[in-house]
């Protein structure tokens, strides 16, 4: 049977972007999303929930997520749901993220760091649309500095 491993979230920023680079120069950002969703309970009353999702991400669509957003920020992110495990003190330890293929901002520039004119970035890609080239392949976990942190990648 065929599988499909799509995600498609829209949230705000959880904290400010920082960008790392790998050995070899490929920028990488792990950004925290906060995806809201309301739902009616059987008792006809309105709950709200949040999510918070781990989105890791690459090249220049962690570039541009540094420069032009912030905490706070909407942003739509289109991507796949990766298992990441690891092992600390002898227990086996699994987490689900989003690696983020596809990047869009969402609302107007807020003050600082927008400048203006189109993009020539392809037909169909609106100015603040960004994804990675094709046949960008992801790389966690290859040469990766991540400078003393216990991050499980």
């Amino acid at each position: 049977m065929a599988s499909f491993n799509r995600v498609i979230l829209l949230g705000n920023l959880t904290r400010d972007v920082e960008v790392k680079y790998t050995q070899g120069g490929t920028a990488v950002t792990d950004i925290g999303l906060a995806v809201n969703d309301r739902r009616k309970t059987a008792t006809g009353e309105w709950v709200d929930e949040t999510t918070f999702v781990d989105v890791t991400l690459w090249g220049r669509t962690a570039e541009v997520a540094s420069e032009y957003l912030s905490k706070g920020s909407p942003v739509l992110i289109e991507g796949r749901l990766k298992l990441d495990t690891w092992e600390t003190d002898g227990q086996k330890r699994s987490k689900l993220r989003v690696v983020g293929e596809r990047m869009q901002m969402v609302g107007g520039r807020s003050g600082g760091g927008g400048g203006g004119g189109s993009s020539s970035r392809g037909p169909q890609r609106s100015d603040n649309e960004y994804s990675q080239p094709a046949g960008y392949a992801d790389s966690s976990g290859g040469g990766f500095d991540e400078g003393g942190e216990d991050i499980p990648f």
